[in-house]
């Protein structure tokens, strides 16, 4: 017979491996355009790469729906309250709709002003239509959030995973179809592959409906019971994620400024490392998104106890995976640089910052989940107001001063983003063992 430990982390796993599935599978979303795209040449992938990241940012405002649904159907999973289950997601479909739909028109009439920061002479135009058509599924976007939160939340990731499988499967063959001309398509060049993925979204959310729907049916849920009270308490709990993923990628934007001050061989570094950090903490992001549903379950028990042996066993799992795979940065630095950079001057330089970043990687993991954990008890302006305190308040102005000012360059950076990360877990460390999070009332 298995022990209480052995069963917790097998738990653990078995919710947070397809949770981490997902997440790494939709990461293949821009991987797949810039892969296709790259095809035609350095202008359209310069530009495809600003209509992206300008899309990050754009969606970043219905993000928050996710982690709401998702600790808001755990919690009356756990008090028992099968009758209002699906209350959340049709919350959460319907403030997709009246919030998602205004803004993603509103991003588009205004696409050329807002992207022209990020845009390098003559690809305005095409970055501009990759926008519009990625921003034009917005809405698409916040509904898979909140089938998401539904999936997540009743611990059945599989499911989502497998409506991201066949999501991803049509994007690579509608947007090839739509970049180069076959199947019968149309020829668009780079703005296809925006088309082409905007298209594989509304599939997704469609194929997500319907297992729903089914899902409601073989359980016997009844649908349609939502009320505008739910509306009020979604909105609450959207906010603060939504509004901390804004700031989020605001914080990467302004780091790029920061390194761009140092020098375009600096900057090119930090686009790697960066882009390596934000692919490699994606596990401790899914382990932390399974803590939220444990945790939020387990206060819906009334376990509170119960509830924070979660948070503490699934930081540990998170702390040992990102360790584990951080190792190649630490010992072959220079084997995984070459896998970006042929310059060896370029690859000299930004050995010891990948090493930081592997350190980064391996304090944050502790942050990544506590900080989703609490967001499974309800504490989502709690996490808001320290996210932005550490980045906007300590690691960004850090960043400027000893990098640029003191004249510490990539190094002192990514130095004062190791402090950052460190102090940020040890922040929720502390919170995590004073438990007042456990009278929080979803």
């Amino acid at each position: 017979m298995m022990s209480d430990t052995a069963v917790r982390y097998r738990t653990i796993l078995m919710l947070g491996l397809p949770i981490i599935g997902g997440m790494l599978s939709q990461s293949l979303l821009n991987l797949v355009d810039a892969a296709l795209v790259g095809q035609l040449g350095a202008k359209a992938l310069a530009a495809t790469g600003a209509g992206s990241y300008g899309n990050f940012v754009a969606i970043s405002l219905v993000l928050g729906l996710s982690s709401a649904v998702q600790s808001m159907v755990a919690r009356r999973r756990g008090q028992r309250h099968y009758a209002t289950m699906l209350q959340p997601v049709e919350g959460g479909l319907l403030l997709s709709l009246l919030i998602a739909l205004p803004l993603s028109l509103l991003f588009i009439h205004y696409s050329s002003n807002l992207l022209a920061p990020l845009t390098q002479p003559g690809t305005a135009d095409i970055a501009q239509q990759y926008f519009d058509y990625r921003t034009s599924a917005m809405v698409a976007v916040a509904m898979n959030l909140a089938f998401r939160g539904w999936w997540n939340g009743t611990e059945r990731p599989g499911y989502y995973l497998l409506s991201l499988i066949a999501t991803h499967l049509l994007n690579v063959a509608v947007s090839y179809g739509l970049i180069f001309g076959v199947f019968g398509l149309p020829a668009m060049g780079a703005p296809g592959a925006g088309l082409g993925t905007a298209i594989a979204l509304f599939a997704g959310a469609a194929i997500n409906g319907l297992m729903l729907w089914q899902d409601s049916r073989r359980q016997q849920i009844p649908l349609f019971t939502l009320k505008p009270a739910m509306l009020r308490t979604l909105l609450t709990l959207a906010l603060p994620p939504s509004v901390q993923q804004l700031l989020m990628a605001l914080a990467v934007i302004s780091l790029f400024y920061i390194v761009g001050m140092l020098g375009l061989e600096e900057q090119a570094i930090a686009h790697v490392l960066i882009n390596l950090a934000l692919f490699l903490i994606l596990p401790a992001v899914g382990f932390g998104v399974a803590a939220m549903s444990l945790v939020s379950r387990a206060l819906g028990e009334k376990q509170t106890v119960l509830a924070q042996n979660w948070g503490w066993a699934v930081a540990k799992t998170a702390l040992i995976t990102l360790c584990l795979i951080s190792l190649p940065m630490w010992l072959l630095p220079d084997q995984v640089l070459g896998m970006f950079f042929s310059d060896p001057a370029l690859i000299t330089l930004a050995h010891t910052p990948l090493q930081l970043t592997a350190l980064a990687i391996c304090v944050d993991a502790v942050a990544i989940v506590l900080g989703q954990a609490l967001l499974g008890a309800g504490e989502n302006r709690l996490v808001l107001t320290i996210s932005t305190v550490m980045q906007w308040g300590l690691f960004l102005p850090l960043a400027w001063l000893s990098g640029p000012v003191m004249g510490y360059g990539l190094l002192g950076i990514w130095f004062c983003q190791v402090l950052y990360r460190g102090l940020s877990s040890l922040i929720y460390i502390r919170i995590w063992q004073r438990q007042q999070w456990q009278a929080c009332v979803l």
